[in-house]
């Protein structure tokens, strides 16, 4: 069963779309905002996008290139624009496809149902780190396993344990986790991390900064309380053991 994530901050919209997709077998999540779909798509992967882009906190276009720096994800762009030159943009920024409000229940499927045929055949290697762009190059030089306190990563078998128990990693938060393991105790910027982990151009800090979150809080930690991930001001990040 596809899994879809709707973005739209209209409840009732949101909910028209909700049923109109379940009705016709997707497994359905939603979100009211941009941060929200950003949280959804860094914690649980989904097979596709609805993204509207009215929303409350974020221009539907910086939501769509942060969640393009997380997920390869197709994501078919809902909007009320319909001039040229935004939906070149759009298309250009990473939508797969968009759809003109308003449109029928018919359309959204038909679309969506399109978008996931052209979007199936994409290779192994560039699924499994999470963009579009060219593979990390952090992935270009062997990287050891590392043991940092009761933190062991395993670059190669890609699994990170904690106090012996496998964590639930996207693919985006185990690269950057293997990167800053593989940097144990030296403060890396968030550009070089954009630079080194995602290597996109329309990336930007606020997509390292959710990816951050998501790790400690599967460390069991919070930015005012670091065990493992240290935040030096106005420098960088750095993996350390808890003392």
């Amino acid at each position: 069963m596809p899994s879809v994530l709707v973005v739209e901050d209209d409840p009732s919209i949101r909910q028209s779309l909700i049923e109109v997709l379940a009705e016709h077998g997707y497994a359905v999540r939603s979100a009211g905002d941009g941060f929200g779909a950003l949280r959804e798509v860094t914690q649980s992967p989904v097979d596709a996008v609805v993204l509207d882009l009215g929303l409350p906190d974020l221009d539907g276009g910086d939501a769509l290139r942060m969640i393009r720096g997380i997920s390869s994800v197709p994501v078919l762009v809902a909007t009320a624009r319909d001039d040229e030159a935004e939906i070149i943009r759009l298309l250009n920024a990473g939508a797969d496809d968009y759809l003109v409000k308003p449109f029928s229940g018919g359309q959204l499927i038909a679309r969506l149902s399109a978008v996931l045929r052209r979007t199936s055949h994409l290779p192994s290697a560039r699924a499994a780190h999470g963009g579009r762009g060219p593979m990390p190059s952090a992935a270009a030089e062997p990287l050891r396993p590392t043991t940092v306190g009761e933190l062991a990563v395993d670059p190669g078998a890609r699994t990170a344990h904690l106090s012996g128990r496998e964590l639930r990693l996207t693919r985006r938060e185990f690269d950057l986790l293997a990167f800053l393991a593989h940097h144990t105790g030296q403060v890396v910027s968030k550009r070089r991390l954009l630079t080194e982990v995602w290597r996109e151009p329309y990336v930007d800090d606020q997509t390292v900064d959710v990816h951050l979150s998501s790790l400690r809080r599967k460390l069991g930690e919070r930015a005012a309380a670091p065990r493992y991930l240290l935040t030096v001001r106005g420098v960088g990040i750095k993996l350390v053991a808890p003392r």
